[in-house]
């Protein structure tokens, strides 16, 4: 096969289905590879926060003068965006023998994989071969038994936990705590950010005997309008500015971090600069990203009910606009209805858009969910079949001082960023 798209297309072809959890196909492949990694590594699992912390992690350790790799999923714009090392996104060049040694280790035993298990697998053979100094892997869909809990983490990371992708987790938070607490593992460090975490997680940690740091007890932040605090085990970190990622969450998302890094001392040291450079610095497309003009742009990948109600809090934070606008396009299986009731009170013209995937809700189905709900303001609403559309339209219905937010799946914020960040200037696209 010649290039990347070529692997990615014989990629989706290989297994009936886009999910289909489990460790067993994977295990057998990677044990194939003899996939080890003699660095540290990171394991983050959790619903939201996730890539909030896999960048706050890198940040610092790039400032410290490691070597990071990262792992995270998916992507807004390109492929290789799941993969930076050392700060720098993969070329696609670099992952393509990875992805055929993944190819000849599946064939010999004729092993069918998912899309996200061969990919994962490849990038973790590059990431495996490329020398870091530590290894930060986001987990895909749960934790248990996605294809990232191949590898044994040193450290684990628990973001907030909520619902969301009920079908395959459990339905409840209990249940999905405890998919997400099986990237555990036994005598490591279990760092849990969520200020409330399922007891499924602490008992799974207690039982596991895995080395639980929980919030309020282990560590804790305090804050005020200038600056924040971290404390933990022996050590504290006092004024700190806040993290460059904006947003309600991030102080919580920073301090597992801190915790993390703390456990990790004696094989990762950081210094106290190296923390304060990497939280200012940090940067992560998608998430409550602003961008300046007029109208202003914000983009944000909130695609269910515990996501959105942050974005609510963080777009009530921002001030004043006369008008926002909302171009909004999510999965089918979302919990679409309290998204849609939490934004109402702040949207005042909907830009409901078709996206590129089967998986997807349709524009008029969003248009009816909205209009179905009890309560609703009376809110101009149209139809779009693609993101950059709707935007566009968006763009031409709005002046310079209101606001347009493009929110819900990656395919809704990766569609607008395809050719780049749209700078807006009244009634054009940039």
């Amino acid at each position: 096969m010649k290039d990347l798209s070529d692997w990615l297309a014989h990629c989706e072809r290989l297994h009936p289905k886009n999910i289909a959890l489990g460790l067993d196909r994977v295990e057998q492949v990677a044990a194939r590879l003899g996939l080890r990694f003699e660095c540290p590594v990171v394991t983050v699992a959790g619903t939201n926060g996730k890539g909030s912390t896999c960048a706050m992690l890198e940040a610092i350790a790039l400032q410290a003068g490691w070597r990071p790799g990262v792992y995270t999923s998916p992507h807004l714009v390109h492929f290789e965006e799941r993969c930076r090392i050392g700060g720098e996104i993969v070329q696609a060049q670099a992952l393509l023998p990875h992805f055929e040694r993944v190819e000849a280790a599946r064939a010999a035993d004729d092993v069918a994989l998912t899309y996200f298990e061969f990919t994962t697998l490849a990038i973790l053979s590059l990431m495996a071969a490329s020398g870091l100094d530590v290894a930060i892997l986001e987990v895909g869909l749960g934790g248990r038994l996605d294809a990232v809990n191949v590898v044994d983490t040193d450290c684990a990371i628990i973001t907030s936990i909520d619902l969301d992708h009920m079908e395959y987790l459990g339905p409840d938070r209990e249940s999905i705590g405890r998919e997400k607490a099986g990237i555990l593992r036994a005598g490591k460090p279990a760092i849990v950010s969520d200020p409330i975490p399922p007891h499924s997680v602490v008992q799974y940690a207690n039982a596991l005997g895995a080395d639980l740091w929980l919030l309020g007890r282990d560590f804790n932040f305090s804050g005020d309008k200038q600056q924040w605090a971290w404390a933990g085990r022996g050590r504290r970190y006092p004024g700190l500015a806040y993290p460059a990622l904006r947003g309600a969450n991030q102080l919580l998302n920073a301090s597992g971090v801190l915790a993390a890094l703390e456990a990790l001392r004696p094989r990762l040291p950081v210094t106290a600069q190296a923390i304060r450079n990497g939280l200012a610095m940090v940067e992560l497309p998608g998430r409550f990203q602003i961008v300046p003009g007029q109208p202003a742009l914000v983009l944000d990948v909130a695609h269910n009910p515990h996501s959105v109600a942050a974005l609510a809090a963080n777009l009530d934070a921002m001030g004043f606009y006369p008008t926002t606008h909302g171009v909004f396009g999510a999965m089918a299986d979302k919990d679409l209805a309290p998204m849609l009731a939490k934004m109402g009170p702040l949207v005042d013209r909907w830009y409901f858009t078709d996206l590129p995937t089967p998986r997807a809700a349709g524009a008029q189905a969003l248009l009816e969910k909205w209009r179905a709900l009890p309560g609703r303001r009376d809110v101009p609403a149209s139809t779009h079949t693609s993101p950059e559309d709707a935007l566009r339209a968006a763009v031409a219905a709005a002046d310079p001082a209101d606001r347009i937010l493009v929110f819900g799946s990656f395919y809704t914020v990766g569609g607008v960023l395809t050719h780049g960040v749209p700078r807006l200037s009244a009634k054009h696209l940039g």
